[in-house]
């Protein structure tokens, strides 16, 4: 098995443009860009702690399984800071925010 073609590769990366995979933490965030970091990261640990699906977490905060995703991927366009805040609050409504 040989490397790939130029072409073979050039098609690849073509396709890996248009994925939708999650959407890391800008290199130099503003104080709100880590705040809802944040927010975004507390739904991935509840997913994780808790052993709950996709959509199970979009069943208990009342959104389709597509926002859900969304939120697990970071790709937050659509949320407002309050708005993911009160979506957490359904899951942690003892939450505890800080910013700073």
């Amino acid at each position: 098995m040989g490397f790939p073609s130029k072409a073979e590769i050039k098609r690849a990366l073509k396709k890996l443009e248009k994925a939708e995979g999650t959407l890391a933490r800008p290199a130099n965030p503003t104080a709100l860009e880590k705040f809802r970091w944040d927010i975004q990261q507390k739904f991935v640990g509840y997913k994780l702690d808790k052993r709950v699906s996709q959509k199970e977490m979009a069943e208990i905060i009342g959104v389709d399984e597509g926002k859900m995703s969304k939120i697990l991927h970071n790709r937050l366009e659509e949320f407002s800071t309050d708005r993911l805040i009160t979506l957490y609050e359904r899951l942690n409504p003892h939450i505890k925010l800080r910013v700073g």
